[in-house]
């Protein structure tokens, strides 16, 4: 069913949403296998929602130590491995005027690229930055974001203002179910992880980022996308 009064903005998380790439693991390619398993193993247990993100975070970035070269080469990865649909989603509802940006846990310089390649302005993408020394080396990342810890995403979005509501956001993850009270939509991704939580308790659960613009756009927005001559066919494809 269209929504029955305009939403102004729509934010997106990240990884395994955007992009399917899930950015700490795929920091973690080049470590030791050891390394690798147990980063992989607290990313799992952090998205299933058994161990809080706070006690995860620093952990998998202290034994990854990731420095600015890798930093980039996510970026690059995350465009490499933009979900399908989502760009021309992206500009679907921008056309109809919707605020469209990013609010994720990732690492911002590597979000920025995937972002920018969506055509999402700087302004609109949050992440948790990264502080390099002169020479590239890792030094440590922003502890005074909210977005490295359990109930980052609610507070980011709660304190959005009334000017860009209603809004819904997007997400994948356990960290996305627990803003789903600060937007008024919350809409859990499937199409890269199923993860069995967020699909019981997300409002709306979808499969392909096409399926967003009948649940976001009003009977209106949907009739003039429809007459788009490029987008219009989001509408018309199974």
């Amino acid at each position: 069913m269209p929504a029955a009064t305009p939403f102004r903005t729509v934010w997106f998380d990240c990884d395994s949403t955007l992009s399917a790439v899930e950015g700490i693991d795929e920091l973690a390619l080049d470590a030791a296998a050891g390394v690798r398993d147990e980063v992989a193993a607290l990313t799992l247990a952090a998205m299933e929602g058994r161990v809080p993100l706070a006690e995860v975070y620093p952990r998998r970035l202290a034994l990854l130590r990731p420095d600015r070269r890798a930093v980039e080469a996510l970026g690059r990865r995350y465009v490499d491995r933009i979900v399908p649909h989502a760009t021309l989603v992206v500009d679907a509802l921008q056309s109809q005027g919707k605020r469209v940006g990013v609010v994720s846990g990732g690492l911002l310089p590597a979000v920025r690229h995937v972002a920018q390649a969506l055509g999402i302005a700087d302004a609109d993408v949050h992440g948790v930055d990264v502080r390099f020394a002169p020479d590239g080396a890792y030094l440590d990342f922003d502890r005074q974001s909210p977005l490295w810890r359990n109930g980052g995403k609610p507070a980011f979005l709660r304190a959005r203002p009334a000017r860009e509501r209603p809004l819904a956001f997007v997400g994948d993850g356990i960290t996305d179910l627990e803003a789903a009270p600060a937007a008024e939509l919350f809409v859990g991704f499937g199409g890269v992880a199923v993860r069995a939580r967020v699909r019981a308790e997300a409002a709306c659960f979808i499969l392909d980022l096409r399926e967003l613009l009948p649940i976001l756009l009003t009977a209106d927005e949907l009739q003039a996308l429809a007459r788009h001559p490029r987008l219009g066919r989001l509408l018309r494809t199974p």
